[in-house]
């Protein structure tokens, strides 16, 4: 109390003694003796009483009454000792090191009942979108006509809520996928069931792609039950078209889904790495100056047929080409969607199939993490063929970056830039894996408002999905919070949370 008093002046110091007496029994983090903070009410008290006392010591030591003169080095007399004891102009906020303190002040902030009745809502819903507003005359600006000037940054509340399910379009082609991996080698693949997040379309086509490449024969041998992980062809996704009326009249045309998935074989990552540049089928349109070239192991994949199944390239035009003509009359778009590799493939699709026919409908590219795929002149291409592409990019997502030769390989489109750095819950120093998965690439979408304002307090999207996949990347306060309020990541479903006491 003596070094207190030698360091408030004298005037104050009955004001300090009346207060003095709150900081040792009232319920604060900064009272280590205080018991432990058990329900939302405790937690509210807690982060008031905490201000407070920062706020009354922010008061008494910064008065603005004439200072006193202090010899600069006090000497405070120790009873215990004979020898002075000196006081190194430390002031009592730089002794109490709040600096150590003020993390666990922050914490209580976070969890306040306001951000945990929002962590309680995140949790206990199901999956939840942006308003369903009629898109009307401008169906064509949120395809990208204008490749989506004006719309993203703020980010347009429509264009979110048409980024994230076609995302999620993305999500059912990998469940579809892990769910029966195996193709056989022996015999054409029977019809695959994708379960699709918007019932208004129904799937029309599945889609394979096959590596030019193979593994030796001893792999299967070895390793039996990792037979789909060397099959040269695998189910990549689906065709899926919009079937419900008043669907086709809010959106205001027929929507053609192309959704692709990203990389899950072996053979896929080997051709992942096949960089090296290679030509694509040129035609009228290139103009003089070099040649449109891709990734050597994308136009593999892309162009190669397997035993008992067209190549990707050939089932994507051969089922647009018949959807065309089916519905020839309607106003129709095509939405191509891929996240990773599949956000290569369908840079490589949407190239083609512009000029597959004579009359081709609008065509937009929406990918999630997408390499690089060509250079510059097939980039040009891509732009003369009036394919509009928005790229979503992650800046923290490595594989947005590769192949990492910016003056070969050029990027496609308009990008719309996040960061897990963003998310409220997610760890800003988030690993790899986490930085390029879809579910987070969707949560982050999801929350996005501008670049000023870049996560918005009433996100839509359920955290059940992320806490289940990147539990191990969510903040450490936030996961101790999920298991408080009874969810349980290992289950599939959320039951009945409680409510804040």
């Amino acid at each position: 109390m003596q070094v207190i008093n030698s360091t408030i002046p004298p005037q104050n110091l009955s004001q300090f003694h009346l207060r003095r007496s709150s900081f040792k029994y009232q319920i604060s983090p900064l009272n280590p003796s205080a018991p432990k903070i058990t329900s939302f009410r405790s937690a509210a008290v807690a982060v008031h009483v905490t201000r407070r006392h920062l706020a009354n010591l922010d008061k008494l030591l910064n008065k603005t009454d004439p200072p006193l003169k202090v010899d600069p080095q006090p000497v405070h007399k120790d009873p215990n000792k004979v020898s002075p004891m000196p006081i190194k102009g430390k002031g009592l906020l730089e002794s109490l090191n709040l600096a150590r303190l003020w993390p666990e002040v922050k914490a209580a902030e976070d969890m306040s009942p306001r951000n945990l009745n929002r962590l309680q809502r995140l949790l206990s819903k199901t999956v939840e979108y942006s308003p369903r507003n009629a898109l009307g005359q401008r169906w064509r600006e949120y395809h990208g006509c204008n490749d989506w000037s004006g719309l993203l940054d703020p980010l347009d509340e429509n264009l979110r809520r048409e980024v994230v399910r076609y995302g999620e379009f993305v999500q059912a082609a990998y469940h579809a996928f892990h769910s029966n991996p195996t193709t056989s080698p022996n015999e054409p693949p029977l019809p695959r069931h994708v379960a699709l997040p918007d019932r208004s379309y129904k799937v029309t086509k599945s889609l394979y792609a096959t590596s030019s490449v193979g593994l030796p024969g001893w792999i299967d041998e070895v390793a039996p039950d990792l037979g789909w992980m060397t099959q040269r062809s695998s189910w990549v996704g689906y065709v899926a078209v919009c079937d419900d009326r008043r669907e086709i009249a809010r959106m205001g045309r027929r929507d053609i889904v192309i959704a692709l998935r990203g990389t899950a074989t072996c053979l896929e990552w080997a051709e992942n790495v096949r960089a090296q540049l290679t030509n694509v089928p040129a035609d009228v349109d290139t103009k003089d100056g070099g040649d449109p070239k891709v990734e050597c192991g994308f136009l593999s994949l892309y162009k190669t047929a397997g035993a008992h199944v067209k190549s990707l390239s050939e089932s994507v035009v051969e089922e647009i080409r018949r959807l065309t003509e089916l519905y020839k009359g309607e106003t129709l778009s095509i939405t191509v969607t891929g996240h990773s590799l599949g956000a290569a493939l369908a840079i490589l699709v949407a190239d083609e199939i512009s000029v597959c026919s004579a009359e081709v409908p609008p065509v937009a590219v929406f990918s999630f993490g997408g390499p690089r795929v060509g250079n510059k002149i097939f980039a040009d291409r891509i732009k003369s063929r009036n394919v509009k592409v928005l790229r979503i990019v992650n800046s923290q997502d490595l594989i947005t970056q590769v192949p990492p030769n910016p003056m070969t390989y050029s990027h496609v489109g308009t990008e719309l830039r996040v960061e897990t750095k963003m998310s409220p819950f997610l760890k800003p120093n988030a690993d790899i894996a986490c930085c390029h998965d879809l579910e987070a690439y969707l949560h982050l979408v999801d929350g996005f408002m501008s670049s000023k304002c870049p996560f918005r307090p009433n996100a839509k999207r359920s955290l059940v999905r992320l806490v289940q996949d990147q539990r191990g990347n969510m903040k450490k306060l936030y996961m101790r919070k999920v298991k408080d309020l009874g969810f349980n990541p290992e289950l599939q479903t959320v039951g009945c949370l409680p409510s804040p006491s």
